[in-house]
C-alpha cells in the first residue's frame, strides 16, 4: 500500500468496494483493512460518500490509463486499436478477480443519475467515447463521433452480458460487428487490412 494514510484508505476502499460492493462495506471494514484509525478516515473525507467518490474517480483513473496503455503497447494503426479494444476487454474479463465493470457496478448502486456518484460512472463512460473518437478520427473515419458511440456501445453490451452470464465468446461477436462498423464508416481506400490483431 502507499505510504500515506490518505493513500492507504483510497486503495483499501477501492479493493473493498469493487469486491463486495459500496453499501454493503461498512467504514469499519476499510479502516481495518487500510490500518488507519477513524480519525484518519475524517480528517480525509467528510463521509463514507466522499470516500466512495474519490475511490471511484482514483480507481476509474488508473483502469483508463491501464486501459489505453495495453492499446498503445503495441505497433498498431488507428484502426487495429479500434479492434484491439475488444481483445483488452476479453483479458480482463477472464482475471480471477474480475467482478463487473466498476462504473457500471457503481450506477446501479447508485441510481440517481444526478448523484455526485453516479456522474462519476457516466463520466468515465464519457472519457471512452472521446477516447475512441480520437482513434476513429486517426482512422480516417468520416464520422468519428458516431463510430465512438456505436462502439462504446458494443464494448459496454458485452461488458454487462458477459457479467451477467459468464459468456466470453459474446466478447468476440461483438468484436466481428465492430470490424463491420469500422470497415463501413472508413472510406473505401482505407478498409481494415488486418482482421488478426
Amino acid at each position: 500500500m502507499s505510504s500515506s494514510k490518505r493513500e492507504q484508505l483510497l486503495d483499501a476502499a477501492i479493493e473493498l468496494f469493487y469486491r463486495h460492493g459500496c453499501h454493503t462495506t461498512g467504514v469499519d471494514k476499510v479502516l481495518a483493512e487500510a490500518g488507519v484509525a477513524k480519525m484518519t478516515l475524517y480528517k480525509h473525507f467528510k463521509s463514507k460518500e466522499e470516500l466512495v467518490l474519490a475511490a471511484a474517480e482514483r480507481f476509474h483513473d488508473r483502469a483508463k490509463r491501464e486501459f489505453e496503455a495495453a492499446i498503445a503497447s503495441k505497433d498498431y494503426t488507428p484502426r487495429q486499436r479500434l479492434i484491439a479494444m475488444f481483445d483488452v476487454l476479453a483479458n480482463w474479463l477472464r482475471e480471477s478477480d474480475y467482478r463487473g465493470c466498476p462504473s457500471i457496478n457503481l450506477a446501479v448502486e447508485y441510481p440517481q443519475i444526478d448523484h455526485p456518484i453516479h456522474q462519476a460512472a457516466a463520466n468515465h463512460k464519457r472519457q471512452r467515447i472521446v477516447y475512441m473518437r480520437e482513434l476513429a478520427a486517426a482512422a480516417g473515419a468520416r464520422e468519428p463521433q458516431q463510430l465512438a458511440e456505436q462502439l462504446v456501445l458494443l464494448l459496454e453490451g458485452a461488458t454487462v452480458m458477459a457479467q451477467l452470464n459468464g459468456n466470453l465468446d459474446l466478447v468476440e461477436r461483438a468484436r466481428a460487428t465492430a470490424e463491420q462498423l469500422i470497415e463501413a464508416a472508413l472510406p473505401e481506400n482505407a478498409t481494415l487490412t488486418d482482421k488478426s490483431v
